[in-house]
């Protein structure tokens, strides 16, 4: 299999999203601070490896993740970046100027001005993405204001595509269900380890048109390095979830494959996802990643997943 192969489920987005993009969280200091010095390294590898689209959000790093890329990009030498960022959390100024606070605004008012303070911090009139992050819990508010809000925004050219993004599946399908959903966001979720995905939400979005970006291939680090110290699903990992991600790097051993290629690769087994997101701090992540990215992935060591459960039977024609 090639990385992003063709025979994609056609999807609403209007423009054609790079198969492999970088994930901003670590970028605003998620689990360890980065320094500027070393963002601005990232964007400069992420630049020769050819990515050029990139994932933010307001809430990472309090708005340092958008701030990075709106200083650092054009720099880096990517003077055409793809821009997905979020909205439904607002920055707060603390009343003793200590820092923000985020606090959820799913108003049209507030909508509309996290939008604009991303602008700003990212140095540019638009983006192509706009997402209503973790509206999990929200769904009243996103029927009420939330949703008629951002599907305004598209309509006055502020984004040029809207959609959701979320850790969890169930609440991402009802939305996908309810409204017309250009795309949506799933993080880990749809990995070698975690197939919730595939119960209703990618079916739902192969039958909608709605494009899917899987973030969170890697489970919080386990799959790009099952180690006693690592995390999954933000939280240290759990013995039994650590021993299925060993066992699945001995197969992908066998092959002489790394583990990691093989979770990078995974999501496009499915045809209506378009893009996987990684989270990078560093260039060697970066570099390290779009290997990955590339390296051939034999349709043997696929059956060898599927059959011990790390791939879906169904996905495997998918492979070769």
């Amino acid at each position: 299999m090639t990385f992003a192969p063709q025979g994609r489920t056609p999807s609403r987005l209007p423009f054609a999203l790079p198969p492999l993009g970088i994930g901003t969280a670590p970028l605003g200091g998620l689990f360890e601070e980065v320094t500027e010095q070393d963002a601005a390294a990232t964007l400069r590898a992420a630049a020769r490896a050819g990515v050029r689209y990139f994932d933010t959000a307001p809430r990472y790093g309090h708005g340092q993740a958008e701030e990075r890329l709106g200083r650092l990009l054009e720099p880096a030498g990517i003077t055409d970046p793809v821009i997905s960022t979020k909205t439904g959390w607002l920055l707060r100024p603390r009343a003793d100027g200590s820092g923000t606070d985020v606090v959820t605004d799913w108003t049209e008012r507030g909508i509309r001005a996290s939008l604009e303070s991303s602008l700003e911090r990212l140095g540019r009139s638009s983006v192509d993405i706009l997402y209503l992050h973790d509206a999990d819990d929200y769904a009243d508010e996103v029927r009420a204001t939330a949703y008629e809000a951002v599907r305004r925004l598209r309509d006055e050219g502020l984004v040029r595509a809207i959609g959701f993004g979320m850790n969890h599946s169930a609440p991402l399908a009802a939305y996908v269900a309810a409204y017309e959903v250009d795309v949506v966001l799933i993080a880990g979720r749809f990995s070698l380890l975690d197939h919730d995905a595939m119960g209703t939400l990618l079916p739902l979005c192969a039958e909608r048109g709605t494009a899917v970006v899987v973030g969170g291939v890697f489970n919080t680090g386990l799959l790009a390095d099952p180690s006693d110290g690592a995390m999954f699903h933000y939280r240290p990992v759990p013995a039994v979830a650590l021993a299925r991600a060993r066992r699945c790097q001995e197969l992908c051993a066998e092959y002489d494959v790394p583990l990691p290629a093989a979770a990078v690769q995974f999501p496009f087994l499915h045809p209506a996802v378009t893009s996987v997101v990684l989270g990078c701090r560093s260039a060697a992540e970066v570099t390290a990643n779009a290997a990955a990215a590339r390296l051939p992935v034999p349709a043997e060591l696929w059956a060898r997943l599927a059959a011990e459960g790390f791939v879906p039977e169904e996905l495997l024609g998918a492979a070769g």
